[in-house]
């Protein structure tokens, strides 16, 4: 469990930290720090009572479930993907949205066999195409998903979509949609009864700016 005096918030370096920037100033947060060049992975505020750590995206909610921190910032696709289990989603942040999706090149999705996907989504896209009924191969992938078709590693891919540029540029193509994606802020739930008015404070201020820039 975190330290009980310490506010203890998980973030991951990138766009979903960028876009959470403002968020924090607005709550009186603001990193000491540049995390995009500074090699801590603990990072001090203006505020003594308040730390961020900086995790991989995926890492973030198993160390709010875990208790390491006691706030995070984490994208829906991996909290779909892994459960959110021992936490509460408390505030769509409406940033670093995304759609997750079935991409490929067109037709390949026709007919009845078996279809390889090609994902690091693997509990999403196993659950969207039993769904469907269909009978898939999962092959689990970390990156460069785009590759994978080209290079008949598999028949598809699931993967966030943003722009688009990047499957046109590879002659793929978005071709089901699975969920609309944004980030969360997550609250471990032993934090939320222990430290209750400090992170009621925070989402209420978090709240507050969103209300402001709607």
């Amino acid at each position: 469990m975190a330290d009980k005096d310490t506010l203890i918030i998980a973030l991951s370096k990138g766009r979903i930290f960028k876009e959470t920037l403002p968020l924090l100033a607005h709550v009186g947060i603001v990193p000491v720090d540049d995390p995009e060049t500074s090699r801590k992975l603990i990072l001090d505020t203006n505020d003594p009572q308040v730390k961020l750590l900086i995790l991989r995206a995926s890492d973030v909610p198993t160390y709010v479930q875990y208790g390491a921190a006691d706030i995070g910032v984490a994208g829906k696709d991996i909290l779909i993907e892994q459960g959110g289990k021992g936490l509460f989603e408390l505030v769509d942040l409406k940033i670093a949205r995304c759609k997750l999706m079935v991409a490929g090149r067109e037709g390949c999705l026709a007919g009845h066999g078996r279809l390889r996907v090609a994902t690091k989504y693997v509990n999403s896209a196993r659950a969207h195409f039993a769904a469907q009924g269909r009978q898939v191969e999962i092959i689990k992938l970390y990156g460069s998903m785009e590759l994978a078709p080209l290079v008949d590693l598999s028949d598809c891919i699931v993967d966030v979509v943003d722009t688009g540029n990047t499957l046109r540029a590879n002659g793929l193509m978005p071709l089901e949609h699975i969920a609309d994606i944004s980030s969360r802020l997550i609250v471990n739930r032993a934090s939320m009864k222990l430290k209750h008015a400090q992170i009621t404070q925070v989402v209420d201020r978090v709240t507050q700016y969103l209300e402001q820039q709607a």
